[in-house]
């Protein structure tokens, strides 16, 4: 994802460094938020990231409907904590009767094909 390069870039380049502990720790929440925003956008914008499109992918409400702001963010909020807990989130699809990660059970979203 060139998003991590340019804001890894952008962090160095205000903070001029990024060892130690504290550093290296906000070197992530910036990226975690860079990487959020583009996901978000992409989502509300039009349902689709770059790699969404090259799959024929598309997020969308349970009923159809675009991905409103909100819904986007919770949607992004609950995939990270997903992913922290050791992946749970993400291998929640594996026992979902719909094969939903749970995020988007959250979010009240789902991922469909493109048209």
């Amino acid at each position: 994802m060139p998003i991590l390069f340019v804001a890894g870039y952008l962090f160095l380049a205000l903070a001029h460094e990024a060892s130690g502990a504290l550093m290296r720790t906000l070197l992530q929440l910036w990226v975690l938020g860079w990487v959020g925003a583009y996901l978000v956008y992409c989502w509300v914008k039009g349902g689709q990231t770059l790699a969404m499109r090259a799959w024929r992918l598309r997020v969308q409400t349970l009923d159809g409907q675009p991905v409103g702001l909100r819904r986007a963010l919770v949607r992004y909020v609950s995939a990270v904590v997903g992913l922290l807990a050791c992946a749970a989130g993400f291998l929640w699809a594996l026992l979902d009767r719909d094969r939903q990660c749970l995020h988007d059970r959250i979010a009240g979203t789902r991922v469909v094909t493109a048209e």
